[in-house]
């Protein structure tokens, strides 16, 4: 919250500036703003705010929104657009995309003016003896890439409410109520969280706060299936042609077990209903987010079509399912907030995300939506990435739960030496410490199992959020097996040095190697990114158009001077192509000449040499020893 600066400290600042600024100098003090936006209170907003959606323009992209707001009283009254984002872990709510916005009482028209701190924020001055007021405005969506994520195209539709509607300031959201209606294209469907009464082509959404309306995405589209896969589960696939539906049997069973070992593993179902929102489409923006009793989901075509070409995206559902008990009911105090206007606070974001990361690899396994081979050939992949990555040296694990403030998921030209969102994937790989010691302690009586049931399996039924503490952690540990988890989990998030944590996955039974043949899965990876990955022949990916789209800090390919965006145009004097590149490589294995390319850096050409004698080198989990090892006992069924 904003508060003024006081006399005392202006005079202060005056004073201390008065004996630095060299005489003559202009010297201006700061201009003090005063805090007009009210801090929210839980006590219930007095009516019902009624939304009014029109989603029919899908040729331009246009969602127009009409919202009729009661107000308590005439005078000064803020609306919000949602700025913190659950999900997002930062501001990412598209103000940039409002457009039009008009505010009305009684048919005439009230000004409005943007806040001069908080741009998501609006002023106005309620008439007296108005008792409602109605804001008419349009989100624009993006029509290219470049613009931002593409949430409408002429044959399916994300709408997400936050983006398409205001609240008024000073409340907890929880305690606004809402009721939505949504006119979408003649013929289509849609689906969502919150049921709906259907008329034709509008769908009149049941009352609920505006915190659940905003946890309540919806798409919806020309060519749409829905799956039951329990009775309180469905599958809702929406794709750009009907082909993309052509699920198999074999298929929609795989996410049947897909519930089944979730329910199993937390021991709870922390909504009334839940539906996977699932797009299948080159033109609808991808996208993988989590709420309490949905998730969306975006993929590219081939998800039922190419399932046996490799195990694609369908790591995306396991993960946004497991949220739905961890970061939706469980919660990290610190990210907890009343209203979409409070900063929140994400040093928990390791358990959040981390710990989902994990479980998202653990249910594609034991649900069979992917083979436990391809399983451990992507543990290994995460393992060697992070056990690769120089910036552990110096930016430890808990500094990256910043980084969706700091970067808000901008490409990064050396993310190997600035990291990133490392609390997914190096977060996953202290879960799995967690695992390796439980089992390690209690003689193999104890695993994460038991930590999960205990943790996220409490209050079954319960749809609010229930948060948390690092101390919480601790003593949900300490209650299944008595360790120092204090001291360890401590260790993990604050460290600095070489190398990943990698005692979890040898404790329990497998080793990382590398290999001089891909694995089946990275393979595939590289197909569907349509990328050459030699981050461990030599510290760099090349991507489409012979482009380098990532290059280690340190590595070979760093030191030949290559970086984001060098694009190379031949290979030991011959034209390149992602095959001549890799028989380059592994010819150079143990010998003394280097791989010689011309590169291209805008209109510069130039010669340089990959001195890399290594070979090609692909990452693998290798059995230690024989028999049954704690990870096949952690990625088997239930």
């Amino acid at each position: 919250m904003y508060r003024p600066l006081t006399a005392g400290l202006l005079l202060a600042s005056a004073a201390a500036l008065s004996a630095q600024v060299p005489s003559g100098n202009s010297a201006p003090q700061p201009l003090p703003f005063a805090a007009t936006i009210p801090d929210p209170v839980d006590q219930p907003y007095p009516g019902t705010i009624r939304l009014a959606i029109d989603a029919t323009d899908v040729t331009r992209g246009i969602f127009r929104i009409t919202e009729t707001i009661p107000v308590a009283k005439p005078g000064p009254m803020v609306l919000l657009f949602p700025e913190w984002l659950p999900g997002n872990h930062g501001p990412r709510g598209q103000i940039e995309k409002l457009a039009g916005l008009v505010v009305t009482a009684g048919g005439r028209r009230i000004a409005w003016t943007r806040d001069p701190v908080d741009v998501y924020a609006f002023h106005l001055d309620v008439p007296a003896g108005t008792r409602e007021i109605e804001a008419s405005f349009q989100f624009l969506s993006a029509t290219k890439g470049d613009q931002g994520r593409i949430t409408m195209t002429p044959e399916l539709l994300s709408l997400q409410p936050n983006s398409l509607s205001l609240y008024p300031a000073g409340w907890f959201t929880r305690q606004i109520p809402v009721s939505m209606t949504v006119k979408y294209p003649a013929g289509w469907t849609a689906a969502g969280a919150i049921p709906a009464k259907v008329a034709g082509s509008t769908y009149s959404y049941d009352r609920v706060n505006y915190e659940t309306l905003v946890d309540s995405p919806i798409v919806a589209g020309r060519y749409a299936k829905t799956w039951p896969l329990t009775q309180r589960v469905s599958l809702a696939v929406f794709a750009d042609t009907p082909a993309e539906l052509a699920a198999t049997p074999a298929q929609i069973d795989a996410h049947k077990r897909l519930v089944d070992q979730a329910v199993k593993v937390f021991g709870s179902q922390h909504y009334d209903k839940y539906t996977f929102l699932l797009s299948i489409s080159d033109n609808l923006g991808g996208i993988g987010l989590e709420h309490h009793r949905s998730s969306e989901n975006g993929v590219t075509p081939g998800y039922f079509t190419k399932w046996d070409d490799g195990p694609g995206r369908r790591n995306l559902l396991p993960h946004e399912y497991s949220h739905s008990w961890n970061g939706k009911f469980r919660r990290g105090a610190d990210s907890w907030t009343p209203d979409f206007r409070t900063p929140m606070r994400n040093s928990l974001l390791w358990v959040y995300e981390g710990q989902t990361q994990f479980w998202g690899y653990v249910l594609q396994a034991r649900s069979g939506m992917v083979s436990k081979a391809d399983t451990l050939d992507q543990l290994a992949a995460t393992a060697a990435l992070y056990d690769s990555q120089p910036a552990r040296q110096w930016r430890d694990l808990l500094d990256t739960t910043n980084d969706p403030i700091i970067s808000a998921r901008r490409p990064k030209g050396w993310s190997s030496w600035q990291r990133s969102e490392d609390y997914y994937s190096e977060g996953m790989l202290v879960w799995l410490e967690v695992d390796s010691q439980l089992r390690a302690l209690s003689g193999g009586r104890k695993s994460i199992d038991d930590f999960a049931r205990a943790f996220f399996g409490v209050r079954d039924g319960d749809w609010g959020d229930l948060t948390y503490t690092f101390d919480d952690l601790v003593t949900t540990l300490n209650a299944i097996q008595p360790y120092d988890w204090r001291t360890l989990l401590t260790q993990r998030l604050t460290e600095n040095g070489k190398g990943a944590p990698l005692s979890g996955l040898e404790r329990n039974g497998y080793r990382l190697v590398y290999t001089t043949d891909a694995p089946p899965s990275f393979r595939h990876g590289e197909k569907t990114r349509k990328v050459a990955d030699l981050t461990y022949s030599g510290g760099f990916v090349v991507g489409s158009g012979n482009e380098v789209t990532s290059v280690t800090w340190g590595s070979p390919a760093y030191d030949a001077g290559l970086t984001v965006g060098t694009t190379i145009v031949s290979v030991d004097g011959m034209a390149y192509s992602d095959d001549r590149l890799k028989g380059a490589i592994a010819a150079a294995k143990d010998g003394k000449a280097s791989v010689q390319m011309w590169v291209k850096n805008g209109e510069r050409y130039r010669q340089v040499a990959l001195d890399w004698h290594g070979g090609l080198r692909y990452p693998r989990l290798e059995k230690i020893g024989t028999g049954e090892a704690g990870l096949d006992r952690l990625l088997a069924p239930r």
